[in-house]
């Protein structure tokens, strides 16, 4: 039996770091900032234990680029490093000195950012050669410089360097040279670091002052610190100290020139895990657009990530902002999230506190709540659609809308429709239209017949219609232009027609002559009311919704035509009297054009040509 140590060969740790440990090579600003944020908050961890005497002092971390050297420095003024702590933390890969000082100081470092040992060696995906002068807090201490080319080789000598704290010096590398561009490198900095908790200057920047009072007055432009994060930002802080004006202008921060939010969600738990931020609602409308890139995660004011459905239930994602914890698992380079318990619960936690501030809206404002469904309705029934337990909390503050612009909740709306919309089976028939003024001429029916009429017209009503009718229980949607008016609701009763069978026949047989060359068109007749239309087309519910419901999946029917049935009301005088008494067949054929094309105009489905002939028909008959 033998046994022993792996060993590590180090000749092999740098192009695995630079080809696959990382999954964006720009994160490497992030990762050594973050190290200098660390050697700040180690610091004033210190500083708080009293073992750092005397004053601070300005702690801005400075990155400085010289295209000259072709050499990028992230300065920090923390807390530095001995010759033997450089080349006990530089020269042992994945040895976290973070980790180290939590274990040493846990009750006292707040956010100390770095876990891996890992993140300063990001270095070496961009420079060719990479120093690291450091000089340390101890009183004593001499500065050193760790200088390493990429190779398994290093070196650490003494230097003269006065000041604690570490320079990182990368020299940046030919394939790597446009990290030594200034907007490049801003970019970066706003992207990753614009919310760091420890000041970070790059360069300076103009700025216009007043000087003097009254005829004195005058402005110059003056040179100052380019300060590029903002080191509290608005989620770190409590609610209670926070304006409406506060929570607009962090918006425009995070998303300017945006239109303002309807309202917003602070998040801020501690247990059973560390979740802080803010979650806005923006105004949608009726569109429905997934952006992946309007909730940003950090972890402990670091800038992970913008994709985060492994954390936020894609419905939420219709919603833009922030979230921050130090609880949620990432893997090694920080980019990305890992399977964990502790996800699970965040997700549900916040999608608690979205339904929570839904329902406390429509309780404490309904008539405002009502005012901004337009907006709100696409995501609330999103997340009723995709979310069961969003679901459960949603269908108190859900709305449905009728054509008179009435606002009512499920259960509400099935009270008010019960007595007078329930057919044989015991069944509520919800009435809806998807085009108001396109089926004008139904609506008006449904009025006739005392029936209430639903707007659906949202891109996901398909899909949620479906959803509330195996939900809700004992619901059926019709819409407006499936059926006749009289068979909308279907009744035990059943109207007579006027016409025997034998002109029933005759009927059908002009109007099948009429429509024997349009696919898709079937001939119907029915015994109506004498003022009902005379002919009205109807899309039948069942094939209409599969074939709604495919064109949502990416599907298609190939060449299918719509399915339209042609029904022709036998109890209306011009179908009973005129058409049944037209001198002849060619006359007979006419007048069936005539009343086909007038159902096709009630339906809006007559244009060009057809509409012109059929307004010249119509003034012809007015003779």
């Amino acid at each position: 039996m033998q046994k022993g140590t792996i060993s590590v060969q180090t000749e092999n740790i740098f192009p695995i770091i630079k080809q696959y440990l990382y999954s964006d090579q720009e994160i490497f600003l992030r990762e050594l900032i973050s190290n200098a944020v660390d050697a700040t908050t180690k610091l004033k961890a210190l500083a708080a234990r009293g073992e750092v005497k005397g004053e601070l002092g300005d702690l801005t971390i400075e990155i400085l680029l010289d295209k000259e050297q072709k050499t990028l420095t992230i300065r920090d003024k923390g807390i530095g490093m001995t010759a033997e702590e450089a080349n006990k933390y530089l020269n042992q890969v994945a040895f976290s000195s973070a980790t180290e000082f939590l274990d040493k100081y846990k009750n006292d470092t707040g956010n100390i950012i770095g876990h891996f040992g890992l993140g300063f060696y990001s270095a070496f995906m961009v420079a060719e050669k990479v120093e690291a002068a450091t000089k340390s807090w101890q009183e004593g201490a001499e500065g050193v410089t760790w200088s390493c080319d990429g190779s398994p080789e290093y070196s650490i000598v003494a230097n003269d360097k006065q000041t604690r704290g570490t320079d990182v010096v990368l020299h940046i590398s030919e394939d790597a040279k446009d990290y030594l561009e200034t907007h490049r490198i801003e970019a970066l900095l706003l992207k990753y670091c614009r919310f760091l908790p420890v000041p970070i200057k790059f360069g300076t920047r103009s700025e216009t002052v007043a000087e003097g009072e009254g005829e004195e007055k005058s402005t110059k432009t003056i040179e100052v610190d380019n300060i590029i994060n903002n080191t509290a930002p608005l989620w770190k802080k409590q609610p209670t100290d926070l304006s409406d004006e506060d929570y607009q202008n962090f918006y425009q921060e995070l998303h300017p020139f945006s239109a303002a939010p309807m309202f917003w969600i602070h998040l801020n738990i501690d247990y059973p895990f560390n979740l802080t931020g803010v979650l806005y609602f923006p105004k949608i409308g009726n569109a429905f657009e997934v952006q992946k890139n309007k909730i940003q995660l950090y972890s402990n004011q670091v800038y992970v990530t913008d994709d985060v459905k492994d954390i936020v239930p894609e419905f939420l994602m219709l919603l833009h902002g922030v979230i921050d914890s130090p609880d949620i698992p990432l893997n090694v380079s920080r980019s990305a999230l890992q399977s964990d318990q502790n996800v699970k619960k965040i997700t549900g936690y916040i999608t608690r506190k979205v339904a929570d501030k839904l329902s406390e809206l429509f309780k404490k404002d309904r008539p405002g709540f009502e005012s901004k469904w337009n907006d709100l309705g696409v995501f609330v029934k999103y997340g009723m659609l995709s979310d069961e337990k969003f679901h459960e909390r949603a269908q108190d503050f859900a709305l449905l809308r009728n054509v008179d612009r009435q606002f009512f909740t499920i259960e509400e709306y099935k009270e008010k429709v019960r007595a007078t919309q329930t057919d044989k089976h015991d069944k509520i028939i919800l009435l809806y239209t998807h085009e108001p003024e396109a089926h004008d001429i139904f609506m008006q029916a449904c009025r006739k017949k005392g029936y209430d009429v639903l707007v659906m017209d949202t891109v996901i009503d398909s899909h949620f219609i479906q959803h509330l009718e195996y939900k809700a229980g004992q619901v059926t949607f019709v819409r407006v232009d499936s059926d006749t008016v009289d068979n909308l609701i279907q009744r035990d009763e059943t109207p007579e027609s006027v016409l025997s069978e034998t002109e029933q026949e005759q009927v059908k047989g002009i109007f099948e002559n009429l429509l024997k060359d349009a696919t898709g068109r079937s001939v119907l007749l029915k015994a109506m009311s004498p003022e009902d239309q005379p002919v009205v087309i109807t899309r039948p519910e069942f094939m209409r919704r599969m074939k709604e419901m495919q064109a949502l999946q990416g599907m298609q029917w190939g060449d299918f035509p719509d399915s339209i049935n042609v029904v022709v009301n036998t109890n209306h005088p011009l179908v009973a009297e005129k058409l049944l008494r037209a001198a002849d067949a060619a006359t007979q054929q006419d007048f069936a054009r005539y009343l086909y094309d007038l159902a096709l105009l009630n339906h809006g489905m007559l244009k060009g040509a057809d509409l012109t002939a059929f307004i010249n028909k119509s003034l012809a008959l007015a003779k």
